[in-house]
């Protein structure tokens, strides 16, 4: 047997859980329950035990016997009392079942204990012990071992003190046994039936919230899979900055915007100078870092409104909405000797760093491809004069 297999069995006998740990957690989780119906419970039967008294007085008056029965009922009703005190504040079904069983052995030994006090009502007390019976098995809440065991016990005394005291004969001790054993078995069936059901709900419970434990896990991942999925679609691996795709829908959207708006617009078109010589000298490696230095030198010279993207290679295409043509080539002047400030660094003293920029300004009739090519254009131009500078015309 696997042990997921022995955590969600069940004993046949007992009906309690085969896995001692599952058994333990699923008194945990009814213990508020059980001590409340505890409560309850024993307080009924304290009233109903207590009640007995009237008719022990109207059969007995004040005689030897009738102190003596009235001394056991108070004693028990007393104890019953005490115990649901107890319980209902200190009553824990996981560690202290014995306490819950505490009341079933006192009232079976006071339901007894009638039989040589008033031998002549043996016929009430059969219908007591059986109903005494029905209530230690589904009345006071208690484990199916504990409720088998004090039934039993009530049965086979309450049947010897019938014959001790009240002269049952054997024949009728037999009839008499054979009723407590058809109320015993009609008992440990219904609440064994019950312990069953209680802790099968429990198991489909608990494995119904594991399900949603491993559904919001699954959840968590799959957005977390979603997450990294966009970040690779939306940015650059190697920069950061936003992808070509990523960069176009983004600038198409602030465009139109500035349609709408009637606030200008200008694009940059950004080329890393002599960037081939720098791979075929240097390595990929080593441009693979320059490319991502001045990335970063470009991010930190814009605006936070401001977005920019890899084109492709070593050109990066930039988006600046509400920028007048002079705030963009201020800000493209800025970026261009940002660039060129990376060759003091430590890291790249050697390399003579350069970008040129084209300059381009939207107009009415212009899409987006239309801007880019123009910012294209101009960039080349830049580069065939010479590199290292910018280029805007209006």
């Amino acid at each position: 047997m696997s042990q997921q297999q022995k955590q969600n069995n069940i004993h046949w006998l007992t009906g309690q859980f085969l896995d001692a740990d599952k058994e333990l957690k699923y008194r945990h989780s009814i213990e508020s329950s059980v001590r409340s119906d505890s409560r309850l419970a024993l307080l009924l039967v304290s009233i109903i035990f207590a009640m007995f008294g009237i008719t022990d007085y109207n059969l007995l008056g004040l005689t030897q016997e009738y102190y003596s029965l009235l001394t056991m009922r108070v004693a028990v009703v007393g104890s019953c009392l005490v115990l649901a005190f107890v319980i209902g504040h200190r009553g824990g079904y996981a560690e202290k079942a014995w306490l819950h069983a505490l009341p079933l052995w006192i009232l079976a030994t006071g339901i007894i204990l009638i039989v040589p006090l008033r031998p002549e009502s043996l016929l009430t007390q059969i219908t007591a012990v059986v109903v005494a019976i029905m209530a230690f098995y589904l009345l006071i809440p208690n484990l199916l071992t504990v409720a088998a065991l004090a039934s039993l016990f009530l049965s086979i005394t309450f049947l010897a003190a019938s014959m001790l005291y009240a002269g049952v004969t054997p024949t009728g001790a037999i009839r008499l046994g054979l009723l407590l054993i058809m109320a015993n078995i009609v008992g440990y069936t219904a609440l064994r039936r019950l312990e069953r059901l209680q802790r099968q709900q429990y198991s489909l419970l608990n494995e119904e919230r594991d399900q949603n434990r491993e559904l919001l896990q699954e959840i968590k991942h799959r957005k977390s899979l979603e997450a990294q999925l966009r970040m690779v679609a939306e940015n650059d691996a190697l920069t950061g900055v936003d992808s070509r795709s990523h960069f176009m829908k983004r600038a198409e959207a602030l465009l139109q915007r500035s349609r709408l708006e009637d606030t200008p617009f200008c694009l940059f078109m950004i080329d890393v100078d002599h960037f081939k010589r720098i791979n075929d000298t240097w390595g990929h490696t080593r441009g693979d870092v320059i490319l991502t230095k001045i990335a970063e030198v470009c991010q930190h010279s814009l605006r936070p409104t401001d977005i920019i993207g890899r084109f492709g290679g070593e050109e990066f295409v930039v988006g600046l909405p509400h920028t007048s043509p002079a705030d963009a080539k201020a800000v493209a002047e800025r970026l261009k000797q940002n660039v060129e400030a990376l060759s003091s660094t430590d890291e790249l003293n050697d390399l003579e760093l350069s970008v040129t920029i084209g300059v381009a300004v939207a107009k009415a009739e212009d899409d987006l491809d239309m801007l880019i090519t123009r910012a294209d254009n101009l960039l080349y131009e830049g580069k065939r004069d010479g590199r290292n500078q910018v280029v805007m015309k209006d």
